[in-house]
């Protein structure tokens, strides 16, 4: 469940020690910096003790200070603006050598979720694209190329497949009319968090449809809606997030039904390269 963590914090004020107010008021107005130090640093500049820090963090309910500290990188991630966003994370990389950091830390990112993505719901997502009579894909602002690729990927594959692309909220609806059971929804989202996709999840599940959700966490507000819920690590890389693992789950998705739908699939790409050849849509004279 998505916890309101800095109004927990003013309402439980009153409860709080002086050293703990004083580690909740640097908070609440600085939550954007506290969320990168180390609960000693913390201490140190509220002037109290690591230990005072760590047990703050176990009242509230947490089992520990890094998953408190998590807690407040999850609500920078989700409320700060494009600007802010982008002075938290130069704040971060300083001086050092950016890429470097920025590949080692996509790295990271794709390792975590190797680690902790549901195989049996990677297979079921897979089982309900094959299945269904359409499949409708759907991912804007930052997350529009990733709708994009997969898009581009899976109509080499499949004929039902259709690419939800919106310029107002009405136009999104009129293209999901006629969804039904029958039909899947593939719904791409990150922080920020686009409201027309969170509209359109929600519609996708009055009408029936199966959802396979591509998101951050079980926080996202797409992930109570999904059936296959998919979710791929992510985190600040300047004013938008890294989305490396959730284009490295796109791909899975793409080989694994190739695989699937290996001999069809063949005979539709030989039939697409005579095509191609026909009206000359490759260079055929690269030396």
């Amino acid at each position: 469940m998505n916890r309101n963590l800095l109004k927990e914090i003013e309402d439980k004020m009153s409860t709080f020690s002086k050293g703990q107010k004083l580690i909740s008021n640097f908070i609440i107005e600085n939550y954007d910096k506290a969320a990168y130090m180390t609960a000693a640093k913390l201490g140190s500049h509220v002037n109290v003790s690591e230990s005072t820090v760590v047990r703050f963090a176990i009242e509230l309910g947490f089992d520990g200070y890094p998953d408190f500290q998590h807690a407040l990188q999850e609500i920078v991630r989700t409320k700060l603006t494009s600007f802010q966003r982008m002075e938290v994370s130069n704040n971060l990389i300083g001086d050092s050598d950016v890429l470097t950091k920025v590949l080692l830390a996509d790295s990271d990112k794709i390792k975590r979720t190797l680690d902790e993505i549901d195989r049996d719901t990677f297979n079921e997502a897979i089982d309900k694209i094959i299945a269904s009579k359409n499949v409708y894909i759907m991912g804007v602002r930052s997350c529009s190329f990733l709708a994009g690729f997969l898009n581009y990927n899976l109509r080499m594959m499949f004929d039902n497949i259709k690419f939800v692309q919106t310029t107002s909220g009405s136009e999104m609806f009129e293209q999901l009319m006629g969804m039904n059971e029958n039909d899947t929804v593939i719904a791409i989202s990150f922080p920020r968090y686009s409201k027309s996709v969170i509209n359109a999840v929600d519609y996708a599940s009055h009408s029936g449809a199966d959802i396979i959700a591509i998101t951050d966490s079980a926080m996202s507000p797409i992930a109570s809606k999904a059936n296959q819920l998919l979710i791929a690590k992510s985190d600040m890389a300047s004013f938008v997030d890294s989305l490396a693992a959730p284009l490295s789950i796109i791909n899975a998705i793409i080989v694994e039904l190739s695989r699937r739908k290996h001999d069809e699939l063949t005979d539709r790409l030989k039939r697409l390269e005579e095509i191609w050849d026909e009206y000359d849509v490759y260079d055929k004279n690269q030396e």
